[in-house]
C-alpha cells in the first residue's frame, strides 16, 4: 500500500476504443493497488451519455479523472473534450490525454481545449505499464483533486 493512499475510491473514466490498450491500461491501474474504481467506454458518444448520467449511464458516477484518447469513434476525442471543459458541472475534472499521435497540431490544439495533461503512448509493452503507473501515481497520490460533490 501506498504511504499516500486515498481515503476514498478515486473513480476513473477511461475513453478508449483499442481493446488490447483498455486491458493494458486496466491491468497496469489494477497492479498498482491503488484504491480505485475504473469505468471504460469505447466511443466519445459514449462518454459523453456517461458523463452526463444519461441512457445505459443514468447511475454512472462522477469520475475524479478522465483518461482520453483522441481518436475514437463517432465522436473524437477533441469533441469530447470541448464539452467537457465547457460544461460547469464537469470542467473541473481532470483530462489526461493518452494518445498515440506525436503531432505538435494535436498537442497544441488540447492544450488550447484545456487538456491537464498530454501523453503519447509508448509503443513498448513494459514502458507503457510504466507510463499508465506513472498517471496514477501523479494524478492519485501526489495531486489534490476536488471532491466529486465540490462546492461551484
Amino acid at each position: 500500500m501506498k504511504e499516500n493512499y486515498p481515503l476514498r475510491h478515486i473513480e476513473i473514466l477511461l475513453v478508449e476504443d483499442n481493446p488490447g490498450d483498455v486491458d493494458l491500461i486496466l491491468e497496469a491501474l489494477k497492479s498498482n493497488k491503488i484504491w480505485n474504481n475504473i469505468h471504460v467506454t469505447r466511443d466519445g458518444v459514449a462518454a459523453l451519455a456517461y458523463l452526463n448520467r444519461e441512457g445505459d449511464y443514468a447511475d454512472s458516477v462522477r469520475p475524479d479523472l478522465i483518461l482520453l484518447d483522441l481518436n475514437l469513434p463517432k465522436k473524437s476525442g477533441w469533441e469530447v473534450l470541448a464539452e467537457i471543459k465547457a460544461h460547469d458541472d464537469l470542467k473541473r475534472i481532470p483530462v489526461v490525454i493518452l494518445t498515440s499521435s506525436k503531432s505538435e497540431e494535436d498537442i497544441v490544439r488540447t492544450y488550447d481545449l484545456h487538456a491537464n495533461c498530454y501523453i503519447t503512448k509508448p509503443i513498448d509493452l513494459q514502458r507503457f505499464i510504466e507510463v499508465v503507473k506513472s498517471i496514477e501515481d501523479f494524478w492519485l497520490t501526489i495531486v489534490t483533486l476536488p471532491s466529486n460533490g465540490a462546492v461551484q
